[in-house]
């Protein structure tokens, strides 16, 4: 797995998870990396911090001020509370319905208790999501992106 700090058109600052540098290029030419904020697909690479390793020749026991003992997490520990995460967020999404981007539209009409309420999920836009929070429109995004069933095979 490998780490991207991404960006999009409103320059808004993220990262995600990819399998390779080529998975990434595929998913964002497929419009399928979104902005959690905005929801914009014109994404691209941020600038990020290199990854330096320590010099061979340190005297054991010495660290920079920003190193920890605990600081290291095994790959593979990412790995599973990835997976863990997405089969636990699949699963809550299973009684869902998609409602893409009338998602704002129907979670106010929910709220005014217009329509049966059932769970749905979707899309909207970071302005959307906020005058629903100031409505006392209850939601939350989530943690990993969604692909919408029409994109995918």
């Amino acid at each position: 797995m490998i780490v991207f700090d991404l960006t999009c058109g409103a320059q808004h600052v993220f990262e995600a998870w990819f399998g390779s540098s080529t998975a990434f290029e595929e998913q964002r030419a497929r419009g399928l990396v979104a902005c959690p904020l905005c929801g914009d697909t014109q994404v691209g690479k941020a600038l990020m911090a290199p990854n330096i390793a320590a010099k061979g020749n340190r005297q054991s026991g010495a660290r920079t001020p920003t190193t920890t003992p605990d600081a290291t997490i095994a790959p593979e520990a990412i790995k599973v509370a990835l997976c863990a995460l997405a089969d636990a967020q699949a699963k809550a999404l299973e009684k869902s319905q998609w409602v893409g981007r009338t998602f704002a539209d129907r979670a106010r009409a929910m709220h005014a208790g217009e329509e049966i309420a059932a769970p749905i999920h979707g899309q909207s836009t970071r302005a959307e999501a906020i005058a629903l929070i100031e409505e006392g429109v209850e939601i939350a995004p989530l943690l990993l992106p969604v692909v919408p069933p029409e994109v995918l095979n």
